[in-house]
């Protein structure tokens, strides 16, 4: 584990919530200076800590009519070769390994509810999967 500071975290969470805030309005806030937040930040980075820069997109403004979080299992034996080709899929916009209900959930995003049938389909129809459950996301809360 790497030690940070509470700046460090202070730094974290104001990416966390706009990775585009200038350094500039980091600094000021933090009460430091913009070359210290920079600094800061390229440690970060360095240390694996921050592992990129993504844009949160509306995908219904887009096109995409259905958002659904889909939890599947994987026999043991075929999981390296079903995430291999699993997570090569358009549709598939993340993908986590889990503890939980799931051994996989992913983020899928579908312009209509056939798209999504066709995909559910698809999966269940690997060598190796197991249980797939799909849940229409309705509302992204936080």
């Amino acid at each position: 584990m790497v030690r940070i500071s509470e700046k460090d975290l202070a730094i974290i969470e104001f990416l966390m919530k706009d990775a585009r805030m200038p350094y500039t309005e980091i600094a000021r806030r933090l009460g430091v200076t913009e070359a210290a937040v920079r600094k800061r930040v390229k440690k970060l980075e360095e240390e694996g800590i921050i592992k990129g820069y993504r844009a949160r997109v509306d995908a219904k403004k887009i096109g995409y009519k259905i958002v659904a979080e889909i939890g599947f299992d994987i026999e043991p034996e075929k999981y390296v070769s079903v995430i291999a080709e699993v997570k090569g899929w358009p549709e598939v916009k993340r993908m986590k390994s889990t503890t939980g209900d799931h051994m996989v959930v992913m983020e899928c995003w579908f312009h209509d509810s056939d798209e999504m049938v066709r995909f559910v389909r698809k999966l269940e129809g690997l060598e190796g999967v197991q249980r797939v459950c799909p849940a229409i996301l309705v509302e992204e809360l936080k």
